[in-house]
């Protein structure tokens, strides 16, 4: 069925239908493009909010970029960047496919309807001009009959008028018969433009028209079928993206499941990890000693033999300062009145220092000393320390693992200048063999500055190895001291109730039997767990070491890679493990350099 055969009649319906048809296919342009700008902003939208979520300091400025969880949320906001570009690429393809060839074609289907309709309304004309002839031609052949017949009807009469002359009636006849021939010549013409106008009219109604209506039709359909195809595009575009933003999803999911809490606080401990020991206890200060007052029960500490009761020097306070400076020489005792204390004599009691009021006294000092603790805002440090270039600004574990970044940056760059050097000198060799390609001369300042650039790296390299190693000695030290403190019960404080003279005078042993000395500051931090290898104690789990270490700081013991160790003690924060090899021997080695598996 077509619409020539079927629509014969229906001009003005096809002509209204046509341009329902192009209007739908501009609304739907339009929507398209409305739906264009929404899918520019929203993927504008997201990159704004990517771009404000993102991190604004480099990843390796950036200490929170080492935990997991700031590293899912990067991947997180790159994804959605990525998604981002997905929702672009689809109102690209959405404005190209769709708006502008829709566009194009709308304007090309417009011109063709207007071509055909145009074709239809002359084909109209032409039927109009046919059928208003015939009805000229048929009213003239109408009125000539007419005329014919009042001549005809005059010239009988004249002639049977007796009154009438014989000019009159000659006249009359031949005025009829002159009405009859014009009749005669208005029907023959009516005739032939009746036949003319059924000609034309079925050529316009059967074969004309039903042609400009078919094609009518095939344009309308072509219309249909490319908005209906412009429709399939619309899905289309968002089918090419499915996979990239399936992949967008799942790098989130990926990224979720990446958080490691764990792996978080190991970060947090490698970060932050300052390597000095922990505070040891605050001794007992026993400033009653000193003073002159008979031994009795309400006596403030003296002992019953009369020795005062010092701190034993040999128990060394801990250090409590964590940037304070090393080996100090520690300044006498001071007595309650300011001066040193004296020594304590092998027998008899103390000589008597002041004959003021032994209370008096303890309100002076009650008011002059303040106790000194550790606090959390002395182990942090100060704001404003200033950058050192062997970073010894930093706790020892820190300043380490930036002395172990800086060594590796320096070979790096030396390994650089070696290639480049080895370059220079095949290329000055080509140039020699081949002079056309080059001079050679002109590669010399080029290898000279080469040369210079790697002794320069050299030296810098041997400098910081040298602080690479002290501060890992200083780790071993801080970490010796931390471990000799937990393998010795702590000393108990040194008050001497008026009850308890004889736990007095057994401190008063001890302080004797132990003078003070500077040598005693100095001895090696490792002897107290030294103690601990002596006691043969069995392993808690075997490890394998992954690399070679060379155990060169006291305290630590070399490996080869790939070598089987006994586990004598997990690692305790510090980033040091304690291990025994099968050949005998224990020590301490970086954690980082095993693989660890316990019983």
């Amino acid at each position: 069925m077509d619409w020539g055969t079927e629509l014969w009649d229906q001009f003005e319906v096809l002509e209204r239908h046509t341009q329902w048809g192009l209007d739908l296919l501009d609304r739907y342009v339009k929507f398209v493009k409305e739906r264009t700008e929404v899918e520019q902003a929203y993927a504008k939208q997201l990159r704004n909010l990517v771009k404000k979520y993102l991190p604004k300091r480099p990843a390796k400025d950036d200490p929170e970029s080492k935990f997991s969880q700031q590293q899912s949320f990067v991947q997180i906001l790159q994804e959605v960047n990525d998604f981002a570009g997905q929702r672009e690429l689809v109102a690209e393809n959405l404005s190209v496919r769709v708006c502008l060839e829709l566009v194009k074609y709308s304007q090309e289907m417009k011109q063709e309807r207007k071509m055909h309709f145009q074709e239809g309304r002359r084909a109209q004309q032409q039927v109009q001009s046919g059928f208003k002839q015939l009805e000229n031609s048929k009213r003239k052949f109408e009125r000539d009959c007419r005329e014919a017949e009042k001549a005809a009807q005059t010239a009988e009469r004249l002639d049977q008028d007796i009154n009438a002359t014989k000019a009159d009636v000659e006249k009359a006849k031949q005025q009829a018969h002159l009405r009859s021939h014009m009749a005669e010549e208005s029907k023959n013409e009516y005739a032939a433009q009746l036949q003319r106008f059924n000609r034309d009219q079925a050529h316009f109604y059967f074969s004309q028209m039903p042609q400009i209506f078919d094609k009518l039709q095939d344009m309308d359909e072509r219309r249909a079928t490319r908005l209906g195809a412009g429709y399939g595009l619309l899905s289309e575009a968002e089918l090419q993206v499915v996979p990239i933003i399936a992949k967008c999803l799942e790098g989130m999911k990926v990224a979720a499941d990446a958080v490691d809490a764990k792996n978080d606080s190991q970060v947090l401990i490698e970060l932050h990890k300052s390597g000095f020991a922990r505070p040891g206890d605050v001794e007992f200060e026993d400033f009653s000693q000193p003073m002159n007052r008979a031994p009795s029960d309400s006596s403030l500490g003296t002992p019953s033999d009369g020795r005062p009761e010092l701190r034993g020097p040999g128990r060394s306070r801990a250090k409590r300062w964590p940037f304070g400076k090393k080996n100090k020489p520690r300044p006498s005792p001071l007595s309650p009145l300011g001066g040193p204390l004296p020594s304590a004599l092998p027998n008899g009691p103390p000589s008597p220092r002041s004959g003021r009021d032994p209370l008096a006294i303890l309100s002076e000092i009650s008011k002059s000393v303040k106790p000194r603790l550790a606090s959390f805002r002395s182990l942090r440090g100060g704001r404003g320390t200033v950058a050192l270039e062997d970073f010894s600004h930093l706790p020892p574990e820190q300043q380490r693992k930036r002395l172990q970044q800086q060594l590796e940056e320096r070979n790096r760059e030396l390994q650089k200048e070696v290639d480049q050097r080895e370059a220079l000198k095949k290329m000055k060799d080509v140039y020699e063999k081949t002079p056309q390609m080059g001079d050679p001369a002109s590669l010399e300042p080029r290898i000279t500055e080469t040369l210079s650039n790697i002794e320069r790296l050299k030296l810098e390299v041997q400098k910081y190895e040298a602080w690479l190693a002290e501060a890992e000695s200083r780790v071993l030290s801080n970490r010796g001291d931390s471990l000799g403190r937990h393998t010795r019960p702590p000393d108990p404080p040194s008050s001497a109730p008026p009850d308890s003279s004889s736990n007095g005078s057994q401190d008063n042993k001890e302080s004797s039997e132990e003078p003070p000395s500077e040598e005693g500051q100095d001895t090696p931090i490792y002897t107290e767990f030294d103690e601990d290898f002596e006691e043969p104690t069995s392993p808690i789990g075997q490890c394998v070491a992954i690399y070679h270490f060379e155990g060169s700081s006291e305290g630590t013991i070399s490996m080869t890679e790939g070598e089987d160790l006994s586990l004598m003690e997990e690692d305790k924060g510090d980033g040091w493990t304690r291990v025994r090899r099968k050949q005998g021997g224990e020590g301490y080695v970086p954690t980082s350099y095993l693989r660890v598996s316990l019983n």
